[in-house]
């Protein structure tokens, strides 16, 4: 394949998977002889990440949907965005201000427009001029993402392509415990681990709830929170008044995610909110866990219900801790689910997969620049 030059805009100022999504993909996009480049919030903490890790990126006011900020946008593109092949927007404000000010100016190049999460679409003509015009090609996270535009807001399914989020295989595998835990600092007990952003509706509070179901049931056991967040003071308030703070372990963010899970014996994450397939479950079964989680999103091609994990409705504690303690009574299940997650892990959710999903995306999309 011929080399691509790829920018990618992204309007979001927080943290999390989309923007480990698009680090993750620009690295092997770069790795394979592509050129990258990012385009961001100048408040973002994506732009900081990006330099770290070698990444061209330039900051420009973007955060919101204002007049300054299509300024901006319409600017850089005038000066450099006839020299790609293809803009990737995925953020609703950045895909917005890269539509509008694409459509004042000639000679750019097609837009891909990745959807990270389950958010539902509107139907209005604005909209549809976004998606359906000035949009070339949809990329999703998940084929239940997929299924959902199709359905739900009547878009060409021949334009668009369901690109499962990679990880690096290498990194997330099965670790040695005790090693881990020691380094770690996790004491013998058994444990399970949630990594997420602490936001609302990654389910944190419904998972303490069912925590204190457990607690009282199956005593013995740690909860280890790892990620950071605007809900922390929150959520660490709330295990404290509940009387969980000897339980209830909050790690803020880590880089050795891999680490931390091989601590772990459970992984859950009872999300409520919208999600594509979340990078965090993906990461858990490469590590050799089974999982609890909902059917929001794609979360069901991450975690297989009664193979790889449990899957329990949104919002109710008292399910959680059902299928939670089906696991924690049972080590042979526990056992034979992260064998079966580690098996489809290994099959399904490489880097390379997506990288390839990717590519062929973009060159079909930059191809139309030349007819």
């Amino acid at each position: 394949m011929d080399a691509l030059s790829i920018v990618h805009t992204e309007s979001s100022i927080g943290w999390g998977g989309q923007e480990l999504r698009i680090l993750t993909e620009m690295e092997g996009m770069q790795r394979r002889g592509h050129r990258v480049h990012l385009v961001t919030a100048d408040r973002a903490d994506i732009l900081q990440a990006a330099r770290d890790r070698g990444l061209p990126a330039d900051g420009l006011p973007i955060a919101a949907k204002k007049l300054h900020a299509l300024r901006a946008m319409r600017r850089w593109l005038a000066q450099n965005g006839v020299a790609f092949d293809v803009i990737n927007t995925h953020s609703s404000t950045d895909t917005w201000l890269v539509a509008l000010a694409r459509s004042t100016l000639r000679g750019l190049p097609p837009v891909v427009r990745t959807r990270h999460v389950s958010t539902p679409i509107n139907n209005a003509w604005s909209t549809r001029w976004v998606y359906q015009r000035a949009t070339a090609h949809i990329v999703v996270t998940g084929e239940a993402l997929k299924t959902q535009l199709v359905q739900q807001n009547r878009f060409d399914p021949a334009r668009i392509t369901s690109v499962r989020t990679g990880i690096d295989l290498a990194r997330f595998r099965p670790l040695d415990r005790l090693d881990a835990r020691r380094r770690l600092g996790v004491d013998a007990r058994p444990a399970l681990a949630i990594v997420a952003t602490l936001r609302d509706w990654k389910g944190h509070d419904d998972l303490l709830d069912a925590w204190m179901i457990l607690r009282a049931r199956i005593p013995g056991w740690q909860l280890l929170v790892i990620g950071d967040g605007p809900r922390r003071a929150h959520l660490q308030g709330r295990a404290a008044a509940m009387g969980l703070a000897e339980d209830v372990r909050f790690t803020g963010n880590q880089d050795d995610v891999a680490s931390w899970y091989a601590c772990a014996d459970i992984a859950v994450l009872p999300s409520y909110g919208d999600e594509g397939v979340p990078q965090a479950l993906m990461q858990a079964a490469a590590c050799g866990l089974p999982a609890v989680s909902t059917p929001i999103g794609a979360i069901a091609e991450a975690v297989v219900d009664g193979e790889t994990g449990f899957l329990v409705p949104k919002r109710n504690p008292v399910k959680l801790a059902a299928a939670l303690a089906r696991l924690m009574n049972d080590n042979a299940l526990c056992a034979r689910m992260g064998h079966a997650a580690v098996a489809r892990a290994q099959a399904n959710f490489g880097i390379d997969r997506m990288l390839d999903g990717m590519e062929a995306v973009f060159a079909q999309v930059a191809s139309l620049r030349k007819k």
